[in-house]
């Protein structure tokens, strides 16, 4: 008679399996929707390109005539054309475009990171100061507000100027990305600090807690999650201050400078400046993305350190 009951090891590789948490294909889904995205873009690239050439440039829609030669290849070229132009010189003689751009990617990059150190530390201090003392909160707050509603091209030549006097002028450029990215981090961390359920707050004052432990023991690890949010935003905003500060700091490496440059001769060869826009774009999902790791690294870890 043949026993029809599972046996010891089955019954345990089962139990294994109930146990096991559920595959995250999250990160995978999220992969394919952007290349999907990606994908999607290129095509209209190429596809209204191709829809305005066989149109004569020009289209007509309910009696009106629209203008499409801005999708001729003097204004906005190939995609094959930007990737070939990778490969051509920058210059007359000089050294091939991605060489070129390698460089000025290095040189805004180091400064985009100061920046983002900067503003995150300046940021993050700010919201700690508010968390505790609602006086400065409620005084100071506004002109932090405020100060994101000046135009930064306002502001960055006056740093530069500033800096310039004092002898650095190359730190005006990480100042100048400190100035976007401490904002985001300073909202979003004293909206997790402050977040923290009463309750809990008096639990710990009843064990006689300081301040400073409540901070680090509650407050900051509620916060931990908005503090990621405010670093990926301000990853961004960092870079977009490194080339915007390059713009009036006169040196003549980094992504600003070229930009600027490629724009000035955009009608002899629009490829540089597309190419040059690509890897500027790029490196700022670079930068998110890896904050986004650290991220993902950070909170995985947490529950397992508090359990």
């Amino acid at each position: 008679m043949t026993d029809s009951a599972p046996s010891r090891e089955s019954q345990l590789a089962a139990v294994a399996r109930a146990d096991r948490p559920p595959a995250d294909y999250s990160g995978l889904r999220t992969a394919l929707i952007s290349l999907a995205i990606v994908v999607v873009l290129l095509l209209f690239w190429e596809g209204m390109k191709a829809f305005s050439a066989a149109n004569n440039y020009a289209v007509t829609i309910g009696g009106t005539e629209i203008d499409l030669t801005i999708f001729n290849n003097s204004q906005l070229p190939h995609l094959g054309d930007i990737a070939a132009s990778f490969m051509e010189p920058a210059q007359r003689n000089g050294p091939p475009l991605y060489q070129t751009l390698l460089d000025a990617v290095s040189f805004t990059l180091v400064s985009a990171i100061q920046g983002f150190l900067i503003g995150a530390g300046i940021g993050f201090a700010l919201a700690v100061l508010f968390a505790h003392f609602g006086f400065l909160s409620r005084g100071l707050m506004p002109f932090v507000v405020a100060s994101q509603t000046v135009p930064i091209l306002a502001i960055a030549p006056m740093i530069v100027i500033w800096f310039g006097r004092a002898g650095n002028s190359q730190m005006a450029i990480p100042v100048i990305a400190a100035y976007l990215t401490f904002f985001p981090v300073t909202i979003y961390t004293l909206r997790g600090l402050t977040s923290v359920p009463a309750t809990a707050v008096e639990l710990m004052e009843t064990y006689a807690a300081s301040k400073l432990e409540i901070l680090v023991k509650l407050r900051l690890p509620n916060a931990i999650p908005q503090i990621f949010t405010a670093l990926k935003i301000a990853a961004t905003s960092s870079v977009v201050g490194a080339i915007i500060g390059e713009l009036p700091s006169g040196f003549q490496n980094g992504l600003g400078i070229a930009i600027l440059n490629f724009a000035r001769y955009y009608n002899q060869s629009p490829e540089r400046l597309w190419a040059t826009i690509f890897v500027a774009g790029l490196v700022g999902i670079l930068f998110f993305a890896f904050i986004a790791l650290v991220e993902r690294l950070v909170v995985r870890w947490k529950p397992k350190e508090s359990s």
